[in-house]
């Protein structure tokens, strides 16, 4: 579900009110933890770039809440750690909030801040 919210924190006030909390959760372990990243609006979900680039996003679509790191050996390092969720090569995706292990994600954003990797 692509947003066409200005900014990031109208795109959190236009998520489902079930979904809410989690997401701002979500954002406030993005802005803690990446730390030097702009946090934006791009391709209709909030992201968060380094020197321009685009590291890390998330959105709350129809079915799932999707995290987006697109450094795929921090996404395989944190694989095991997130078994509730469905991983792609750079998508993580929690079908509900509850599954959400917010220990974990803020290991992986200090992770991707620290990583000196390429993003995919």
């Amino acid at each position: 579900m692509t947003s066409k919210a200005p900014n990031v924190q109208s795109y959190v006030k236009e998520v489902p009110a079930e979904r809410r909390p989690a997401i701002e959760k979500l954002r406030s372990l993005c802005r803690q933890n990446l730390t030097g990243y702009e946090e934006c609006m791009a391709y209709g979900m909030p992201t968060y770039k380094c020197d321009g680039v685009p590291e890390v996003a998330f959105a709350s679509q129809k079915q799932y809440i999707a995290l987006y790191v697109m450094k795929k050996d921090v996404v395989d390092e944190f694989r095991g750690a997130l078994a509730a969720a469905s991983i792609g090569k750079g998508c993580i995706r929690f079908s509900r909030p509850d599954q959400m292990d917010f220990a974990v994600l803020e290991r992986l954003l200090r992770r991707t801040a620290e990583s000196g990797s390429a993003p995919c």
